[in-house]
């Protein structure tokens, strides 16, 4: 695509991730006009970087989503209008991968226990047979994508087995083994660790369902990193309220924040972060990067990068 940009709007919705004057400042080598700016800013913009959507955004050429997912972004309405949407894919695998090592880490050395013990001022050890080392045990990393490669980097330099389920079961460095999505069943069944890193589409919402639960082994921790409506809550909770599986690490849910009548947050073994697996002190700069990257692909007339619309 084309255009003169001139003014580059950085949305107020960034500040639920990092402070928007941060990447204002980062970007202020650009030879453009780069601003804050808050709803009714977007109109004088020709391109926005943004975490939320906006109907107004309709009206600018060129949108930039601070996230992978494009799941909170109309897509068909926005290639009518043809606005170009671009994503920040392959900036949060190394992110992603660390906190889910620190979960498998906290399940293993239970410093999840640990720690609600200290904050009661209990002296408390864990079982002589509770803690256990992650060499040997399998991840069965659901998605394969950026996060996924990420988490398997990381959590396979941890001595766990990486095990992937993508689309088709053609192989890739990461994963040890690779299963079809429509064997993911056959997949989950044997791994003490099963991690959603898939984006949510038509395809992946309500993914893990109670079969899928089902299929788990009753001593397998589960991990959702990706989307909330990826999973069926109610079936995760009920699974989990019956011993099913040994637990859970959740970063995403069905409603954010998560209510405070919700089970999840005094159950045994479950570890609730709130949506914020990818967060860094860099976050800023890894999103102005491609920002940057791509201003320079337009005055070259070339393709954006990361362009989903």
């Amino acid at each position: 695509m084309t255009f003169e940009l001139e003014r580059l709007g950085v949305q107020q919705s960034v500040d639920a991730i990092f402070p928007p004057a941060e990447l204002v400042g980062y970007l202020s080598d650009l030879q453009i006009e780069v601003s804050v700016v808050d709803e009714a800013g977007i109109a004088d913009c020709d391109a926005v970087v943004t975490r939320n959507y906006f109907e107004s955004l309709l009206d600018v050429e060129w949108i930039h989503s601070t996230q992978a997912g494009i799941d909170r972004f109309p897509l068909e309405a926005l290639a009518d209008e043809g606005v170009a949407l671009t994503n920040s894919t392959g900036i949060h695998g190394r992110t992603i991968g660390e906190t889910v090592a620190g979960y498998l880490l906290a399940f293993a050395r239970r410093l999840h226990d640990q720690i609600a013990s200290a904050t009661e001022r209990r002296w408390e050890r864990p079982a002589w047979d509770d803690a256990f080392t992650l060499p040997g045990t399998t991840a069965c990393i659901v998605g394969t994508g950026t996060l996924g490669r990420g988490v398997a980097d990381i959590v396979g330099a941890l001595g766990v087995e990486p095990v992937g389920v993508r689309r088709s079961d053609d192989s890739l460095p990461e994963f040890d083994r690779m299963y079809a999505v429509d064997d993911l069943h056959e997949a989950i069944a044997d791994a003490a660790f099963v991690i959603v890193t898939v984006p949510l589409t038509d395809a992946t919402r309500g993914l893990f369902d109670a079969a899928a639960f089902d299929a788990m082994r009753d001593d397998a921790y589960f991990v959702n990193v990706a989307r909330g409506a990826v999973v069926d809550e109610p079936s995760l909770v009920e699974t989990l309220a019956a011993g099913d599986i040994a637990g859970a690490a959740l970063d995403v849910f069905e409603t954010e924040p998560l209510p405070e009548d919700s089970p999840l947050w005094t159950m045994d073994d479950v570890i609730v972060t709130p949506h914020a697996a990818a967060y860094t002190r860099d976050y800023y700069r890894d999103v102005g990067d491609i920002v940057r990257e791509n201003v320079g692909r337009l005055e070259r007339g070339e393709a954006l990068s990361n362009q989903v619309v």
